[in-house]
């Protein structure tokens, strides 16, 4: 594959991981549910269940569980700008380093000990879905994803 292929490819990787995040926000930013209990839901269970490591654990029961509207709102709109950045290819670093910090703070959120002889997967969280985004945002960090089809780039269209 030539680097202008690849390049692409990039691209079109990080719109639609963007289409993504800006599904999540619409959830969370239109329905009333997320801000309105279903945030403090989550988070209360991922200490109630000790599935968060424990210096995380910590940071959710003196910082963010005392305070959910005000998080889930935080979420909400991070998400919103991840997505909106990712669609646009517009400081695609920055969301990126955004996303990955937030990606790596879900996975040691719902991180547990499987216990002894478990398989080695089950030490990777309970959620593996949050370890291959975190990867993605590493990708598009590292390769600066949007200087093609993006404003980053001074938004080339394909064939210029």
């Amino acid at each position: 594959m030539s680097d202008a292929n690849a390049r692409r490819v990039l691209a079109l990787v990080r719109v639609a991981v963007g289409v993504m995040f800006l599904f999540f926000a619409e959830y969370k930013i239109v329905g009333s549910e997320f801000v309105h209990g279903g945030f403090q839901k989550y988070i209360s269970s991922y200490v109630d269940q000790h599935q968060a490591v424990s210096w995380v654990q910590t940071m959710l029961t003196r910082w963010v569980i005392p305070h959910p509207f005000l998080w889930a709102r935080i979420v909400a709109w991070s998400e919103l700008l991840i997505g909106l950045s990712l669609v646009l290819g517009w400081f695609v670093r920055l969301s990126s380093l955004g996303g990955l910090v937030f990606m790596l703070a879900m996975t040691f959120s719902t991180w547990y000990a499987p216990g002894h002889g478990a398989p080695m997967w089950r030490y990777l969280g309970a959620n593996l879905d949050h370890v291959p985004l975190a990867m993605l945002f590493l990708i598009f960090l590292a390769f600066n994803a949007g200087k093609t089809w993006g404003v980053d780039g001074g938004l080339k269209l394909p064939g210029q």
